[in-house]
C-alpha cells in the first residue's frame, strides 16, 4: 500500500475508531522507571507508605506523562514487524494539540487505550494523522488521558 492508498483508505476512516489496545498493568516498578528517568521523584508516585497515609488515592500513582508517554505502545507503533499501514517505513511522533489528564492512574490499575482518527493530510510527501487517544481505567468512568496525537507517516 503506498501513499495515496493509505489517503484514501484513512480519509474514509475519519471520526471513527481505529485502535483499541489490550490491557496493560501499570505497575510501582514500571512507575519508579518512569520517575528515574524523568527525575519526578514526588512521594506521591514513589511512596507506597507515605501515599496510603497521605495522598486521596490511598496508594501511588502513575506520573500523568507516562500514561501520554505510553501511547506509542498502546497505540501498536512499537513492533516494526508490524506496521500500521504496509509501506509504512517509519512513524514520526510531530506532537499533540491538546492534552488532559481527568483522572489518575493508580499503582497496578489495568489501563487501555482507544484511538479515534481526527483527520488525515498530505504533507511534503507523508501523511499526517491526528488521533484523539483516550486512555482507560478498568472500573473507571473518567479516562486518565486524553490527548490529540500528530503523527507523520513516511512511505
Amino acid at each position: 500500500m503506498g501513499l495515496n492508498d493509505a489517503l484514501a483508505d484513512l480519509t474514509g476512516k475519519i471520526d471513527t475508531e481505529v485502535h483499541v489496545s489490550d490491557w496493560i498493568t501499570v505497575s510501582q516498578e514500571m512507575i519508579n522507571e518512569f520517575a528515574n528517568a524523568t527525575g519526578d521523584l514526588q512521594w506521591i508516585h514513589i511512596d507506597p507508605d507515605r501515599a496510603a497515609k497521605e495522598s486521596p488515592f490511598r496508594q501511588t500513582i502513575a506520573h500523568g506523562f507516562l500514561t501520554l508517554s505510553l501511547y506509542p505502545r498502546l497505540r501498536g507503533l512499537v513492533d516494526e514487524s508490524v506496521p500500521m499501514f504496509p509501506g509504512v517505513t517509519s512513524v514520526i511522533n510531530y506532537g499533540l494539540d491538546k492534552l488532559r489528564f481527568p483522572n489518575a492512574v493508580t499503582v497496578d490499575s489495568r489501563i487501555r487505550a482507544r484511538c479515534r482518527l481526527m483527520s488525515v493530510d498530505e504533507i511534503k510527501g507523508s501523511l499526517q494523522i491526528k488521533e484523539q487517544y483516550t486512555v482507560e481505567v478498568e472500573g473507571q468512568e473518567r479516562p486518565a488521558c486524553v490527548a490529540e496525537c500528530i503523527m507523520r507517516l513516511y512511505f
